[in-house]
């Protein structure tokens, strides 16, 4: 019987695979040795899973698997930045990668394969929720403020550039903004995080209920609707009331709140820690369009510049948004920078018909 030999294409499409198997099986190890318990387990096994894949490819090449080419651009980024970072962003950039495994249509790949990979993807994401969950306050601030003051200090300043007058008055107002911006930032995020951890206080269990089981009723036991006010079903508030006493009983310490504390996803941080973050976010992002007149430039030219280093600020935030969330980058960023430009445009036209009106 007649083996066909694999097409010269074929071999190459083999070659990049094989590739590209081997770094994200790198990429999985090297996030792995920076973590610990179920998580490193985990991503051991997602390499392994990965050493499967480049077994089968390395079967498929035969001798020709002694000239593998380098890995993709993508591939090498993600591994970058395993090394250097090991971050909840190179979990978001392995998401998209497994999301966008080109298995399924490749009839050189097993029907296994392209299922691993698709799972692949979904344990990958879970790992990134997690990272995630945990960036999520302070990257929402970080993202909020910057942008809020890029796009709305770009706006004063063109819009109040556009009426005509001095250069000096353009400069003071964006400064003026900048400083306004960043403070009320800061107290509102003040204001929030004090009121939200004012809120969870009123709700979090007396410390010293606990001394009161030992008088309990046990026949007529109302320890168990304390648990069923915060949320746990009949039948197991039950048995924790019965546990509860019994352990009393024991002469042992029975806490109420360590079983019916709020859940630690409301936990909230500093309020001064949440005000200082705004200010630099909202004064850092509020800085760049005031740049081009703090170095002396004016009229179109000034706008212009401004224009362009904002644009490129929200581009750049937008591609940060867009890679955590496991989306484009490209389409996070351009979205970023329409909605930014077009609150400024509007401004600026603005800033246009009223200095027409007042000359």
């Amino acid at each position: 019987m007649t083996v066909t030999a694999p097409r010269s294409v074929d071999i190459r499409r083999w070659r990049r695979y094989l590739a590209d198997e081997r770094a994200e099986a790198a990429v999985y190890r090297d996030l792995a040795a920076r973590r610990e318990g179920e998580e490193r387990a985990i991503l051991l096994a997602l390499a392994d899973a990965e050493g499967r894949h480049e077994a089968h490819w390395l079967a498929l090449l035969g001798a020709h698997a002694a000239r593998v080419p380098a890995v993709s651009l993508r591939t090498r980024i993600l591994a970058f930045f395993a090394r250097r970072f090991g971050s909840v962003f190179v979990l978001a950039l392995a998401q998209r990668a497994e999301s966008r495994s080109p298995y399924e249509g490749d009839a050189d790949a097993t029907a296994a394969m392209a299922a691993d990979e698709r799972i692949h993807g979904e344990v990958v994401r879970g790992l990134a929720a997690r990272g995630r969950q945990r960036l999520a306050g302070s990257f929402r601030a970080a993202v909020f403020g910057a942008n809020d003051g890029l796009v709305s200090n770009l706006a004063l300043v063109l819009g109040i550039g556009a009426t005509g007058v001095s250069t000096g008055t353009v400069l003071v107002t964006g400064l003026a903004g900048l400083l306004a911006g960043a403070l009320s930032m800061g107290a509102g995020e003040f204001v929030s995080v004090r009121s939200q951890r004012e809120l969870l206080a009123a709700s979090t269990p007396d410390p010293h209920a606990h001394t009161a089981l030992a008088d309990l009723d046990v026949d007529a036991n109302e320890l168990a609707l304390v648990y069923r006010a915060r949320g746990i079903p009949v039948e197991e508030a039950e048995v924790r009331a019965r546990a509860a006493l019994a352990r009393t009983s024991e002469g042992a310490s029975a806490r109420l709140t360590s079983a019916v504390a709020p859940d630690e996803h409301e936990a909230v941080g500093s309020a001064w820690g949440a005000a200082g973050s705004s200010f630099a976010f909202f004064a850092s992002g509020a800085v760049i369009p005031v740049i081009p007149y703090l170095v002396g430039l004016s009229g179109p030219l000034a706008v212009l510049m401004a224009a362009t280093l904002v644009g490129g600020a929200l581009l750049l935030t937008g591609a940060v948004v867009g890679l955590l969330s496991g989306a484009s980058p490209v389409k996070r960023a351009l979205r970023q920078l329409a909605i930014g430009y077009g609150a400024a445009a509007a401004t600026y036209l603005l800033g246009l018909a009223f200095g027409a009106a007042f000359v």
